[in-house]
């Protein structure tokens, strides 16, 4: 069950102040089209490489606008239309950049966890009539095996101690604050729906409790019955 997270979040825990589970291992600088970042990339336990991509000063005591973003190969290369993935990491991109202060973490976990071709499996599925929480319990996976506790590592690893979180999901906020990390305000991730998108933005605001969805469900629905 989705764990609910007020918006502001004060809880603070003890922590370590190097990733637990984590090794940095490259950075550089990175021109793109939203503005030059810096990246920091880390290797987990397993050999995963994950990103911390970032503006400014990150352990500055004005809390920092994050997002939490997990790879997307079919929405961010592919340009798939059945995510709002590319959308989300890119918003949160154009605002770091207007803010000219930010981070985006990002997570090599493919398919809420269950992989690329798992991922496919479970499109397979949902071509059947599956939504995307069910299609992952047919193929045996719980509806997400992402751990969000690497993205509180990065952080902390960073000095991050407070944060404005981009995200719809209550369990992102939940590992950053049961970590030690304050979540200032909850900023929701908001995308355009589209008819091959619909039914899965539903599926996680009514399923997963991705609540930050809701206003943009109405909109859509407004839009289309007008």
């Amino acid at each position: 069950m989705p764990i609910h997270i007020e918006p502001s979040c004060r809880l603070r825990a003890t922590v370590s102040a190097q990733p637990a589970n984590l090794s940095h291992f490259a950075s550089c600088t990175l021109p793109t089209e939203f503005g030059e970042f810096a990246v920091d990339v880390f290797r987990d336990a397993d050999g995963t490489e994950h990103m911390l991509v970032a503006r400014g000063k990150l352990s500055a005591p004005e809390p920092l606008f994050v997002r939490i973003h997990s790879e997307c190969y079919t929405g961010e290369v592919l340009g798939s239309l059945k995510c709002d993935c590319r959308s989300q990491l890119q918003n949160a991109q154009r605002e770091i950049d207007r803010l000219g202060r930010g981070a985006v973490v990002y997570l090599r976990q493919e398919g809420r966890g269950i992989g690329l071709g798992n991922k496919i499996r479970a499109y397979a599925e949902q071509e059947k009539g599956a939504d995307t929480v069910r299609a992952n319990e047919i193929l045996g996976f719980p509806a997400d095996l992402r751990d969000f506790g690497l993205a509180a590592e990065m952080l902390i690893w960073a000095k991050v101690e407070r944060v404005r979180l981009n995200t719809n999901n209550p369990e992102k906020v939940a590992a950053l604050v049961g970590r030690g990390i304050e979540v200032v305000e909850v900023v929701p991730s908001v995308s355009q729906p589209n008819q091959h998108n619909l039914h899965y933005l539903r599926t996680k605001l009514q399923t997963l409790g991705h609540s930050g969805l809701r206003v943009a469900l109405d909109d859509y629905r407004n839009t289309d019955a007008g």
